[in-house]
């Protein structure tokens, strides 16, 4: 049986303790066995590089150096790592190894709540497979990136809201690769009433079991 850890806490105004139990039944839907946590000190126990995933749902917060040393080798090592929107891209905005491993950090929202569209690059891909290109209201994330990253979807920023990033074109969902570790996130899921979007759901589902796949 595969396992997966996840963390929640940090801001609250992403709703990590709801997330995590949304994330976690979803798991639990596809046989893992799930552990949730709300402190980063799970992720200084050395069992977890025998997990198959590790889900972080934690905004704005602090990782002390033991604790991040022992994610970034269980990542290198083989562990799948997934999330979505800040939980994942936001966590820990003073370590530039955790966001290296992400593959990206959060920056910005201009305009906050707004109507955006979520174009799909990878129709090709199994995680956006039969999914077509849709329109969002949530926060438009603008992030700074890793070019490694494989996109398998964007969004295209209007003016209206910072006329100097009319046009820019930014991922919304990528896989990367961190040693031997599979790494997905979705921008996707500012609240939890957002798991309502089938789309969104069902791309975090399927982004997490192939970060989890062996």
């Amino acid at each position: 049986m595969k396992e997966a850890l996840i963390v929640w806490g940090g801001w609250s105004g992403h709703e990590p303790r709801e997330g995590a139990e949304i994330v976690g039944e979803m798991l639990e839907q596809e046989g893992f066995k799930v552990f949730t946590e709300n402190t980063t000190e799970a992720f200084a126990d050395p069992s977890i590089r025998d997990l198959s995933l590790i889900v972080p749902i934690i905004t704005m917060s602090k990782i002390e150096k033991e604790e991040l040393s022992n994610l970034v080798a269980a990542v290198k090592g083989g562990v799948g790592l997934g999330g979505y929107h800040g939980g994942m891209a936001d966590s820990f905005r003073d370590q530039p190894e955790y966001q290296f491993m992400v593959g990206g950090q959060w920056v910005a929202h201009p305009g906050n709540i707004i109507d955006y569209r979520v174009d799909v690059t990878r129709p090709d891909d199994p995680i956006m497979a039969g999914i077509e290109s849709f329109d969002y209201h949530s926060e438009q994330y603008f992030m700074h990136v890793d070019p490694a990253i494989e996109v398998l979807a964007t969004t295209r920023f209007a003016g209206d809201h910072a006329d100097w990033i009319d046009g820019v074109v930014m991922p919304v969902v990528w896989k990367t690769r961190f040693g031997k570790g599979r790494v997905f996130y979705s921008s996707l899921g500012h609240v939890v009433s957002e798991f309502a979007v089938p789309q969104m759901k069902e791309i975090l589902r399927r982004g997490l079991l192939w970060a989890a796949a062996d």
